[in-house]
Parts: C-alpha cells; structure tokens; sequence
C-alpha cells in the first residue's frame, strides 16, 4: 500500500527545474499590503540585506513602508543545487504582520507545500513526496529520503548536555540499515549512520566495514569523512581494537565521543588536548577525571584549574572548564524550557566566583560569566524564603568581590566575534585596568587580526591610542594586517583602517607608507575600505571626496559614518547633529542614515555594524538616547523611537545578548510606551 501525501518528484527529461517553477509562481504573488522582492543575488546575503532590499524597493516603487513582504537570500538560495534541483529546504524570510505573509504565500506552488513556522520563524518551501504504509519514502526519491532523514533527526529533547531522539520503528531500523549494505558508499553512508548510531544501533559488522572504507579512503585525513562522528562511538561502544588508534589520530576533536566513554586510556588523550585549550577537550577531561578519579565535582574542578595554570594553558581552558563543572552540579535544562528553569546555572556561577576552594583562575572565568540581575530577580519570585535569602547573599558576596577579580581581566579575543559584540557596551567608558589590558593585548605578538581589530578599535575611539601602540604594531601591519577580515558584522572597522587613522592623527612617518599601500589597485577587498582611512587627520579634501562616493550610491560599509564624523571633527560639532542635517537629504539613502544616527550617538565609541542590530545592548541604548536628546529634532528623536520599537528588547527579549532580566524588559515597554505618539517620517 502506498500512501499519497504530495507528488511523484522525480523530474521526467526536459522539465523545468526546481527554481524555474518556483520563481514562475514567485511572480505571481504580491497584491494589497504585500509584496515579494526579486530572487536574491550575493549582495543579499543575510535578513538585514533583505530589509534593506525591502525598503529600497518600497521607496523606488512608491510603495507603503508599512506593506508587509517575503523574500530569501543568499544563504537560503544554497537550497538549489546548480541545476536548479531543490537539495533542501527553501528558507522564505519576511517582514511586516504575519498573517498578511502567510496569506500572501498560500500554500506554495503544485508539487511544493509550504510550512509556517509562526510570527518568530521563516516560512519554509520544500517538495511534497510519496511515502509507504510505514511512512518510509523509495530510496530513490531523493526529496523524499531527505525529508524522512530530517524527521528521524529531529530530537525529541536537547539540552546543552545531551540530546535525546525517539526510538526507530522496525520499519525505519530495517530501511536505514538496508541502506547500509555492500558496497559501502561513504558519501551516501554518513546519512545513514547518523540516525542509527544516535540510537545506538549501527551493528558490529557495519561498524567494522565502514572503519575499512573510512581509513582506505581518508588515510591521513580521517576527519575530512564528516560520519566519523557516528563511527567513532560505535567503535568505543563495540570495544573495538583499533578504537584507541583512531581516536588518537582524530584528536581533539573526539573529546567528546571520549568523554562519554570514561576510561584510562581516554584521560589521558583527553588530558593532553586540553593542555592546548581546546574547550571541547577541557570538558571532556573534566568530565572523565570525574567519573573516574574525583567523585566530588568541586574538588575535581580545582585539581584540573591548578594544573591548567601550572602547565600555561589559555586562560580560555578555564571558561570551559567552568561551564564542565556548573553542569555536574545542576540537573541542566532542555534549552527550550522557560528562562527560569536556568536559575540553579545562573546560581551555581555566582557562588562559583567566591568559592575559597576553586583556584583563583577559575574563581575570574566565574565572575566573568555571572549576571547578578538575573540571580537577584529569579531568587524574588522563590516561594522558599530561606532558599530566596541564600540566593541573595550569594549576589551580595559576588558584587563585594566582583571589581577585585575582574580588574585587568578581558574578554576572549579568539573565539567567535559576535560574543565581543554582545560585550560591547561594557567598554563605553574605560576604566584604565581596561586601557592597561587593551594595550597588553596589541603588544602582545599573539594576538590575532581580530583582537587587534577590536582593541585597537576601542583604544582609538576613546582617544587613549598611544604611539606606543602603534609601534607595536608596526612590525605586523604589512604581513599581517594587510589581509582580508571581514567587518560586516562587527562594531569595529579593520584594523589596518584604524591604524592608519592612529598613524595620521599623530602626524607618524608610517602613515605615508600606509597611505600607499592603500592607493595601489590591489588587493581588490581594499578599494571601498581605503575611504574609511580618511577620519584620520581630516581634511576639507578628505570630506569632499568621501561624500562623492556617498552620492554616487556605491555599497555603503561605513562611508556615511566616517564622513559624519569627519564632518564633526572639522567642524568642532557633535556628530549627531551633522546627521541630522542629511535627514531628507537627496542621494542618502534613509536606512542608511538611521543607523549612522543612531551609531554616532556616543562619538566616544561610535558603532560600525553595517546596520542596527535588533539584538545588541549598545543599540538599544543608543537609539533610546537619540529619541530623548532634546537637542535634536522631532525627525530626528522619532528615527531613534523608531529604531527602539523595531529592537528585540521588547519584540523577541530571549534573543538580546547578554540575556536581559525581566525588569529591564519591562522597563522597555514602559519607554516605549511613554513615547507611542511619536513615529519617525516615513
């Protein structure tokens, strides 16, 4: 018996792909308060482009800028492979009322179904298929062995610990395995074994076949075959001979296979890996030293933080090894549980900071990642009065010690950027433990392009770059700084532009030499930045050919703020009011200045994100201070109620980082509500 849940998808010859069909039917869509913006091209890469896509249209089009509208970008358009053949899901994105998009989409083209994901998700398109009485797609459908896949894989609960699936039929067992069967195909195999294994179930035999083909094929390079993920545990699981070897050979990548399987053998590998700092590897050596050596997780902790010291490693083991030790002491949450189910983490982090038996080094990482607020406001709503005023106390003890642990400490400078993003804000005002460690960290030879970046960036802002600083880095800027690095995302620009306005500024015979580099025609990355180079030592001249560039409409990374600011420098002026005289300007375009506006708002440390993060602390401040400085305009104060109203401080709170307390979210919607009558010009 089949059953019919959609269409047959396999494409007879000389029928339209995929994408042909879907963007014939794309074109029909848009009517009354909804529209559709043209497939994507690379330079729609993210959901903010497509806003910015949106608003441009709206304004070429003389359409409503409160018309709600769907789209996709880049990063969805990968959905298709080159042939036009859609290989995944195709993410639709959307702004404007909810209902108005779902109505607007329908339910997507014949042979397709859409599936709305609610008022916080994209929309998403995808093929419709056949199944049997089992529920199990024919192996050559491919859309229907992707979309069966996908379901199987889909956990039944996940926390940061560990993610459990729903048991397998025997139908689905016996498919997924027959899938698996000579010849071994490893391309193929990965989304087999996956779901299996997840299961526990990949037998002794398969196991053993696919370790051969693996090792044949990847020899020198296992980790370049991504189902070694699934291999490796069944091999540890089955007790396999060549297990150990294998292990060794992935390295520190399989800590976490190794720490779920405790054993001499696996401390030991474990144990090395994390002397480099590798977090994963920190812990999976702490949870093994636990099962097998320290019953007792604290004293555990502290044995692992004294030798991590003695041995030099990266201050960043010790964040790992904190994060290892809050989950052994707390029965940790499903990470789709409510905020408060997070309090005894959130806790165990505050006492962690004043804890006398953890060493020093782990007693900072503590302090570093404790949000007292949230503590304080989560122990209010106890209905246990003893448990609310230990809680606390706790606090109490955290904020008297907090100012001594964090002084001339700083953040992680070689882990992901949007994490010092989130922490930007802190560094509005520097107090000069701050300056001391921005300044150790440029002369410091091992800091990388992206902390150079973001040092150099705050040092310079808040006027306290020093020649000392650039001498530092001199020796590095035509090896190192001369490269690529991405700053679409970032609140700094690329370091060699703010080294060669450090180097102006001083009047520094460096500069001259960076000034040529920056005029030869290649690289070809560093065309639209050299523009950026002209805050340092402003100059009439400077201003007057940023603001051709300006006009011309070229892609905006910063021009429009570098000549705000340059424009405020000449003229001895707050930048905020020179942007507030380009409101309605001709040839600027609105977006662009609304999030200049907003990010000049602190000249002291002005924000370079290439557009106003809904999700960042220091945008919400800022726009907030713009819509009550009463020295701007009405245009101007409702660009900034406008840019607070659209933040996710009161639209979606769960996504701000840091996490806010339910205080401070209330204290938005009050803001926000104070203002309600006022509304920026369309």
């Amino acid at each position: 018996m089949v059953v019919l849940v959609g269409l047959n998808t396999n494409r007879p010859a000389g029928q339209r792909s995929d994408l042909s069909r879907i963007k014939a039917w794309w074109r029909t869509l848009g009517g009354d308060r909804f529209a559709v913006l043209p497939p994507p091209t690379r330079g729609r890469y993210t959901q903010s482009d497509g806003h910015e896509d949106a608003a441009e249209m709206f304004a070429t089009r003389g359409i409503a800028t409160d018309t709600s509208f769907a789209y996709w970008h880049w990063q969805s358009h990968d959905a298709f492979a080159r042939s036009g053949e859609l290989t995944g899901v195709l993410y639709l994105h959307w702004g404007g009322d909810h209902a108005t998009v779902a109505a607007g989409l329908g339910e997507g083209p014949p042979g397709y179904r859409i599936v709305d994901n609610g008022p916080r998700g994209a929309f998403q398109l995808d093929r419709v298929t056949v199944v049997d009485a089992d529920g199990l797609p024919d192996p050559e459908d491919t859309a229907g062995v992707r979309q069966f896949l996908a379901r199987v894989g889909e956990p039944r609960s996940r926390s940061t610990r560990a993610t459990e699936y729903d048991p397998l039929t025997a139908a689905e067992e016996r498919w997924l395995h027959d899938r698996l069967a000579d010849p071994v195909d490893l391309d193929a195999a990965i989304h087999f074994t996956t779901p299996l294994e997840r299961r526990r179930a990949l037998t002794p035999d398969e196991t053993a076949r696919l370790l051969a083909a693996w090792r044949e094929t990847y020899a020198g390079q296992l980790t370049a075959w991504p189902g070694w993920r699934s291999v490796l545990p069944a091999l540890l699981r089955q007790e396999h001979p060549e297990a150990w070897e294998v292990a060794a050979e992935l390295g520190a990548d399989a800590a976490y296979a190794l720490a779920a399987h405790p054993s001499p053998h696996s401390l030991e590998l474990l144990r090395a890996w994390a002397l480099t700092g590798d977090d994963g590897a920190v812990r999976g050596w702490f949870r093994a030293h636990h099962a097998l050596r320290e019953p007792d997780p604290v004293r555990a902790a502290a044995t692992l933080s004294e030798e991590l010291t003695a041995r030099t490693a990266p201050e960043t083991a010790q964040t790992g090894l904190l994060h290892a030790l809050r989950e052994a002491v707390t029965d940790e949450p499903d990470v789709r549980r409510p905020a408060d189910a997070f309090f005894p983490l959130l806790l165990a982090t505050i006492r962690f900071a004043t804890d006398d038996r953890l060493p020093r080094p782990l007693r900072v990482a503590a302090a570093k990642a404790a949000t007292a607020g949230r503590v304080r406001e989560a122990a209010g709503r106890l209905t246990d009065a003893a448990a609310a005023a230990e809680a606390l106390a706790a606090v109490e003890r955290y904020e008297t010690a907090r100012d001594d642990l964090l002084a001339g400490t700083g953040p992680d400078l070689t882990g992901y950027e949007g994490g010092l993003g989130d922490i930007y804000h802190r560094y509005r005002a520097l107090t000069p433990s701050d300056v001391q460690w921005l300044r150790d960290r440029l002369a410091d030879p091992s800091t990388g392009v992206q902390g150079i970046a973001f040092c150099l960036e705050l040092l310079h802002a808040h006027g306290e770059a020093a020649e000392a600083d650039l001498v530092a880095l001199l020796p590095r800027w035509k090896k190192e700084l001369t490269k690529q690095y991405r700053t679409t995302y970032t609140e700094w620009r690329h370091p060699l532009v703010t080294l060669t306005c450090l180097a102006q500024d001083l009047g520094h015979p460096a500069a001259e030499a960076m000034l040529v580099w920056w005029a030869k025609p290649k690289p070809l990355w560093k065309e639209p930045t050299r523009l950026l180079t002209h805050l340092g030592a402003p100059t009439e001249e400077k201003a007057a050919e940023l603001w051709e560039f300006i006009v011309s409409g070229g892609h905006d990374t910063g021009h429009l703020m570098t000549w705000v600011l340059l424009r405020a420098r000449l003229d001895g002026t707050h930048p905020l009011h020179i942007a507030e005289r380009l409101i309605d300007e001709p040839g600027i375009r609105p977006y662009v200045l609304h999030r200049v506006l907003i990010g000049v708002a602190d000249p002291a440390q002005p924000l370079w994100h290439y557009a106003i993060d809904p999700r960042s602390h220091s945008w919400w401040h800022r726009a907030q201070e713009v819509a009550d400085d009463e020295r701007l305009s009405a245009e101007a104060r409702a660009i900034g109620v406008k840019a607070a109203r659209e933040h996710y401080v009161t639209r979606y709170p769960d996504q701000v980082r840091p996490a806010l307390t339910e205080g401070e979210v209330k204290t938005a919607h009050a803001w926000l509500e104070a203002r309600a009558d006022r509304t920026a010009a369309d």
